[in-house]
Parts: C-alpha cells; sequence; structure tokens
C-alpha cells in the first residue's frame, strides 16, 4: 500500500479541493466513511482513489479490513498518516477511511420521463442535509428518480451524499433543468404534479397518488414559488396540529412519499 505523509501531497489536494467545490455533474464524488464506501462498492461505482488513515490498518478496524479488501480487488488505496488525512476528511472527527468516486450521470429527461414513473422535484432546497435525507425517504419510499431545481444546493456535495446514507449513490439524481422545465415536460408525458404547501391544500389521503406522478417540495423558508403551483394539477398539505405551522422539508418529504406509497404498492 503506497504511503502519504504531506498535507501538500497533490492526492491530498484533490479531497480538499472536491470537499470545497463539488463537482456540480455529479460525475465524482467524495465519499467519507466506511459506510459510504461499501455502499459505492456494492453499487458497482468506479474508485478513483481511496485512502485511509495509518492508525486504523496497525488495529483491527472496519476502516482498514476495507481498505485491505478494496486493495487485494486492484483498487488503489494510500495509507496517509493521521495529520494528512485531516485535511482529506471533510468532517471535524475524520472517519479514517475517504474516497473518490465515479458516477454515470442521470438523464434529467429521462428521470422525468420514466413509464409509471413517481418523480421528487426539490426547489430551492439550500441545506445539503436535508437533501440528503430526502434521497434515503425517496429510495425507502419507491420514487424513480429525483430532480434538483432552483436554488438548491448541490446534490452531489459530501454533506448531501452523508446525509443520503447510500441512497445517493443509488437513486437517480440529476440537475439542469429549470421548474418550469420540469413541469413542462411533465405535461408532455402525461404525468400529474402534486405541490406540497403549508395550508389549503388537500389532505394527503385525499389525493390520487396514482399511475406517473411527479411530486414537488419547496425550500426551507418560502416554499414552493406562486408560478410553479400555478401550474401543478394538486396541491397536497399535511395537517398539522396548532401553533406548528410548519415541517422540515425532509420530514414532510418523508411523510408524502409515504402517503404516495400506500396508494402505488
Amino acid at each position: 500500500m503506497k504511503t502519504i505523509s504531506s498535507r501538500q501531497n497533490p492526492i491530498v489536494r484533490a479531497f480538499r479541493e472536491l470537499a470545497d467545490e463539488p463537482d456540480a455533474s455529479g460525475t465524482r464524488l467524495l465519499l467519507d466513511g466506511v459506510h459510504l464506501v461499501r455502499d459505492a462498492r456494492a453499487a458497482a461505482l468506479e474508485f478513483e482513489v481511496i485512502a485511509v488513515a495509518s492508525s486504523r490498518l496497525t488495529r483491527n478496524t472496519e476502516e482498514g479490513d476495507m481498505a485491505r479488501s478494496l486493495e487485494s480487488a486492484g483498487e488503489e488505496v494510500f495509507a496517509v498518516s493521521d495529520a494528512a488525512f485531516t485535511a482529506m476528511s471533510p468532517v471535524r472527527s475524520p472517519s479514517g477511511i475517504v474516497a473518490i468516486a465515479r458516477r454515470t450521470p442521470s438523464d434529467a429527461i429521462a428521470i422525468c420521463r420514466t413509464t409509471n414513473g413517481f418523480t421528487l422535484v426539490a426547489v430551492d432546497v439550500q441545506d445539503p442535509g436535508n437533501l440528503g435525507a430526502l434521497f434515503r425517504a425517496a429510495e425507502a419510499g419507491g420514487v424513480t428518480g429525483v430532480l434538483v431545481t432552483g436554488a438548491s444546493a448541490n446534490p452531489f456535495s459530501w454533506k448531501a451524499l452523508r446525509g443520503s446514507m447510500g441512497s445517493g449513490l443509488r437513486l437517480p439524481i440529476a440537475t439542469g433543468l429549470t421548474p418550469d422545465a420540469v413541469l413542462g415536460c411533465a405535461r408532455k408525458s402525461g404525468t400529474r404534479t402534486v405541490a406540497s404547501v403549508p395550508r389549503d391544500g388537500s389532505a394527503p389521503e385525499a389525493v390520487n397518488w396514482s399511475g406517473p406522478l411527479v411530486l414537488l417540495l419547496g425550500g426551507e423558508g418560502p416554499g414552493l414559488p406562486a408560478g410553479v403551483l400555478s401550474q401543478c394539477d394538486e396541491l397536497v398539505t399535511i395537517p398539522m396540529a396548532p401553533p406548528v405551522e410548519s415541517l422540515n422539508v425532509a420530514v414532510a418529504g418523508a411523510i408524502l412519499i409515504y402517503a404516495a406509497r400506500r396508494q402505488r404498492l
């Protein structure tokens, strides 16, 4: 196993640069932690480089076992001094193993046109942790693809991927379309559109969730723009006991995804 001891090593810099500026296309992904590295391997993603903290190799650890297994499989793995590894890991308490993996980007139009698809659209969701949690709920709830639009956070950042607990590696996710373009695509393909609003929408159990469907969720503050709502087929509101007026977007998304799942099974 090759070793790295300097924080100035080009490979260390590559990890720092990807942490600071995630790949907008989602082709190159920074993965932090043994769980995500294991999931990337199970998903047959190509690894560009893998790094493990040297201290994890001197005792029996999951990170050390994973690094040795990947190296035995022909992957390029570097043993990195703990001092240098702190510069490679984006988290405050380094997890012990990081990797840069390559993913084939998903096509936004293909996601929108999936036969009998259930597409989640995140509009202006600016917190990457919320995006990641939405991806996890979406995969668990049978969503066929996710479109991230507007002023949303980068869905391929390490924070979003970490929050998704692996779902961001498996679920078709794409950017590049405006909300209007998503709605236009839905109309052309005969797909119903349902938008989440904080009040005055139908109750989740009263919505027809069957057939090709797009569910739109707005950002943490203002929600969906009025211009988007006016183009949707139906509005849905989650009932809440006062004085609560709104829910975290990831929580709201999970509730609505599972309301849809009950009809779509």
